[in-house]
């Protein structure tokens, strides 16, 4: 517990430091704990500390641990999004990083009808073209949203998420991470939101902050 504590604190001040790097003031940025192989009761530790945003990428791992978690926790879905796990996924989960193809669009748009919500997800992006990743490529983007929000009403677009390639110099991140910014500024869709912009890990998350990151995700920093 005192390890994990320090080591969100050292988080939090990276943070603030990355912020105050590049002049972005107080702006908030909310620290996603990626839960991936950890169990529900060091999660819980994680929560007392008043960390309440989660990450999780795998359904069949998460369902069992959110049976003996406190409902109040905040829930984003943050890996590959099969089809035939949308049903499981959208009444656990506040927000989806990963919307990447119009089949699934058009799944969570279907499920979300019927559940009378509307779901927000943000569009995953293949910023570095990274063959082993999923996403868009940047030249789909602005024609993917457009069909999205012409086509799937039960849906809202947030913002966007990208992955960069590991790098052992986080530095070399920085493009990637920019670039996403850069289209979420260029990028106008009337109906779409591209103020969350979900980038960086443990590994470069500072960077990303540097780069307008608004959600990062970390997971080895701090459940190490």
């Amino acid at each position: 517990m005192e390890l994990l504590q320090e080591n969100y604190l050292r988080i939090i001040e990276r943070i603030n430091n990355a912020k105050e790097n590049s002049g972005r003031g107080k702006e908030e940025i909310t620290v996603i704990a990626v839960t991936k192989g950890i169990s529900p009761e060091r999660i819980k530790e994680a929560a007392s500390l008043g960390i309440n945003h989660f990450g999780e990428n795998r359904v069949q791992e998460v369902l069992p641990k959110m049976e003996v978690l406190p409902d109040q926790l905040t829930w984003h879905f943050i890996g590959h999004l099969q089809s035939n796990k949308v049903k499981d996924v959208l009444p656990r989960f506040s927000l989806v990083h990963s919307l990447d193809r119009l089949s699934l669009a058009k799944e969570i748009n279907k499920r979300s009808k019927k559940a009378k919500r509307i779901t927000e997800a943000l569009v995953q992006v293949n910023v570095a073209k990274e063959k082993s990743k999923f996403g868009l490529a940047v030249t789909e983007l602005e024609g993917f949203i457009e069909k999205v929000v012409e086509n799937f009403p039960n849906i809202k677009i947030k913002g966007l998420m990208t992955i960069a390639p590991y790098e052992e110099d986080p530095q070399e991140a920085r493009p990637v991470f920019r670039e996403l910014k850069d289209l979420a500024r260029q990028i106008k869709v009337p109906g779409a939101e591209l103020k969350e912009l979900s980038m960086g890990m443990s590994n470069d998350f500072e960077v990303a902050v540097e780069e307008g990151a608004t959600m990062v995700r970390i997971g080895s920093a701090l459940f190490r």
